[in-house]
């Protein structure tokens, strides 16, 4: 089973500040997260696509 990130889990993961994450969310950049119940959860294997398409890897 693949863990969910949460917004602070990939804050870590990618070393970026929180903030970072949520003003990439509204202005729709950064992996795609997917919102279950009241929270936004990110799958690895989008976060690793994302960086993919970024020329990070």
């Amino acid at each position: 089973m693949n863990k969910l990130l949460s917004i602070d889990d990939l804050a870590d993961y990618l070393g970026i500040p929180k903030n970072t994450l949520y003003q990439w969310r509204t202005k729709g950049y950064g992996p795609q997260g997917r919102r279950i119940g009241k929270h936004v959860r990110y799958r690895m294997e989008d976060v690793d696509t994302w960086i993919e398409q970024q020329g990070a890897v």
